[in-house]
């Protein structure tokens, strides 16, 4: 298990230092400004470090062919390029989400798709970056985000291994968290294959993280036993509300419980030195026989 650790702001990332809890608001807030804050009023609640955002320039993330197909939204039938438009925050909301933020002490992070996007939330001196899985193969915007001279978490979702190789040569080790992911919404249990975070572990030499897109909690806890020292979910006031990732989302109730139980088996894996308690040495001699 890898034993590099790197820095986000005040907190140490890696192994035998507890899990940087990661509540991704996303686009759950759906453009709604009351939503975002509700949201990192649950997560601050729950005891999480940070929330995480997604920022998109739309002209340049959505693909030609795709900006003009109408879609069912809450805002009536829109086309897709509108639609993006709907759940971007502007310069004014993130400076809101940005003094809330820090009113609830919780640090606060964006995804970025585009390179504007990232000169955009760097205004805002964010504790780091993500790269999401879908822009692993975008050399471009690796090597742009990495300028920022921020600690980056690159996701490894839908990559193979070549792929993500290609990436870590892009980007400055000695500011790299990787996360092991897998792509689908919500992931199907077969498909976690939390055996992963021990291969990235081993094949580089940085902290390993998991970011899950599945239902329930029991394999995000098995993530940190595993050795994840960065978890990401999804956040969501409610899984039934429309957007595209409130099913694989985890309701406030769900964070908290989420949250409690990382701290709970963080204690329990210890630190691997066999000790003798002074309560069991209590009951050696009332149990033990001696030869």
């Amino acid at each position: 298990m890898s034993q590099y650790t790197r820095t986000i702001s005040d907190r140490i990332i890696g192994i035998n230092h507890p899990a940087y809890v990661i509540a991704e608001i996303g686009i759950n807030h759906n453009g709604s400004m009351d939503i975002a804050k509700k949201l990192i009023d649950h997560a601050a609640n729950a005891g999480c470090d940070a929330v995480k955002f997604q920022k998109r320039t739309p002209e340049l993330c959505v693909p030609e062919e795709q900006k003009n197909i109408l879609r069912e939204t809450p805002w009536g039938l829109i086309t897709y390029l509108e639609y993006r438009h709907r759940v971007e925050f502007d310069l004014t909301q993130y400076r809101e989400i940005d003094a809330h933020c820090k009113q609830r002490n919780i640090h606060w992070f964006a995804s970025c798709w585009d390179q504007p996007s990232v000169d955009f939330i760097n205004q805002f001196e964010p504790v780091c970056y993500k790269i999401a899985s879908a822009s692993l193969t975008d050399d471009q915007l690796l090597k742009h985000t990495a300028d920022t001279g921020k600690p980056l978490i690159l996701s490894t979702g839908m990559s193979t291994l070549e792929q993500i190789d290609h990436a870590v040569r892009i980007l400055p080790m000695d500011n790299l968290i990787l996360t092991h992911s897998t792509s689908t919404y919500p992931c199907p249990t077969e498909q976690l294959n939390l055996k992963m975070i021990l291969e990235l572990a081993r094949k580089y030499p940085c902290p390993v993280g998991y970011s899950g897109h599945e239902t329930g909690l029991q394999t995000t806890l098995a993530a940190v036993v595993l050795g994840a020292c960065l978890i990401e979910r999804h956040i969501t006031l409610d899984r039934s509300m429309w957007g595209s990732d409130q099913s694989a989302s985890v309701e406030p109730h769900g964070f908290a419980r989420l949250v409690r139980d990382i701290r709970t088996v963080e204690r329990a894996l210890g630190d691997g030195v066999k000790t003798v308690y002074d309560e069991e040495k209590k009951i050696i001699n009332k149990l033990r026989r001696h030869c």
